[in-house]
């Protein structure tokens, strides 16, 4: 496609970086580009500590095993939501359980997730769709209230905040993605973020299969050993150099991804105004880091009607998540509580526009054009 619909960031750094990897010999995980983004990431947030990873999915293994999610368990999540959400805590033994979203922000609808409580609730995941938080206030007290633990999916998140507190840093357990479709990019990689200290040290022994060779390097034990069950959760020094060029360029970055939207939100604004589309909302509580930009159709005819007609003139939108209840999966290892009053049919009606760091305002431009062409509006 001419347009596509996202290009990974790049800054210009990234193989300087990785070639002084190279040269230095040090290519696998925890060198100086892996220290880096850690502090990058802890500055940002305000965590006591975050540690790369191979994947947002691998962060959020980690954080299940260090909330203690076993078999039997239950753990309540939106159904609008990539697999991997679903998949680290029924990888654990544990049933998902899915409750409605909100129509407005696509997030967990805060209202409905005490009623979907049993006796065999261990967590909660929010979801912060689009890089819009949930309503975490809401959701950190009902999580006091039942002794829950609450694990962010903010793999869309970075640089978001929620009040003032950026997202990941709000529950028990955040988690970043750093894959090559967000906003910063390591190929495929994510960060976990502990609020709590009493946490860090088996978050380090799980990353590095289990074994105490985090100690044994910084010299405080002479060797190293197996200490409980981990896997190999820590990420290439090359690909913690890649990213690292972008999170120096953090800023840079985020403003030109909210130009964007901005420029994409004031020129469909007059099509919403006359009813043809709906634009997203952003709560007023909410800093978001312009992740996506979506617009929702009336149905799912009108939404495919409207991928046809952009892919035909070389410009390549994309649908997102089709909701985890009605998968295979979600059937056998899940549980929708409530009603699905909102979940499917507003997922059926998104539809995301291009976006990424060096969108032209020309190409922009043009996507904007075809959408106004397909609703034949002047």
């Amino acid at each position: 496609m001419r347009i596509n619909f996202n290009v990974p960031p790049f800054t210009g750094k990234e193989f300087e970086y990785i070639k002084e990897c190279v040269e230095n010999q040090k290519i696998c995980g925890d060198g100086p580009y892996t220290a880096k983004a850690n502090e990058w990431i802890e500055k940002k947030t305000g965590v006591t500590k975050a540690l790369l990873t191979t994947s947002c999915t691998h962060a959020t293994e980690m954080s299940a095993i260090l909330a203690g999610i076993k078999e039997g368990d239950e753990v309540i999540l939106p159904s609008y939501t990539f697999v991997s959400t679903a998949n680290a805590f029924v990888l654990r033994g544990a049933k998902v359980v899915f409750v409605d979203i909100r129509p407005d922000t696509m997030n967990i609808d805060e209202n409905l997730i005490e009623q979907a409580i049993t006796p065999k609730t261990k967590a909660i995941v929010p979801v912060h769709y689009a890089g819009v938080a949930c309503e975490m206030d809401t959701i950190m007290d009902i999580a006091k209230r039942h002794n829950l633990i609450v694990i962010e999916d903010a793999a869309q998140g970075v640089m978001s905040t929620y009040k003032g507190r950026a997202l990941g840093s709000i529950g028990d357990f955040g988690n970043f993605s750093f894959h090559e479709t967000k906003n910063y990019s390591m190929g495929e990689g994510g960060a976990l973020l502990l609020r709590d200290e009493k946490y860090v040290d088996d978050a380090i022994i799980i990353r590095e299969k289990g074994t105490n060779r985090t100690l044994y390097k910084l010299g405080k034990v002479d060797k190293y050993s197996w200490i409980e069950p981990g896997s190999s959760y820590l990420p290439s020094e090359m690909n913690a150099a890649y990213l690292y060029a972008q999170l120096e360029k953090a800023d840079e970055i985020n403003d030109a991804r909210m130009d964007h939207w901005n420029r994409y939100y004031n020129a469909l604004r007059p099509l919403e105004e006359k009813g043809l589309i709906e634009l997203p909302v952003v709560p007023k509580e909410c800093v978001h880091n312009a992740h996506m930009f979506y617009i929702k159709c009336k149905d799912l005819e009108e939404r495919s009607g409207l991928i046809k007609y952009l892919t035909s003139n070389d410009i390549l939108p994309a649908s997102h998540y089709v909701p985890l209840h009605s998968s295979k999966a979600g059937l056998i290892y899940g549980e929708f509580r409530g009603e699905d009053k909102y979940t499917t049919r507003e997922s059926e009606r998104l539809l995301r526009l291009p976006m990424y760091y060096k969108l032209t305002n020309e190409d922009l431009d043009e996507v904007v054009m075809r959408v106004k062409e397909y609703y034949k509006f002047s």
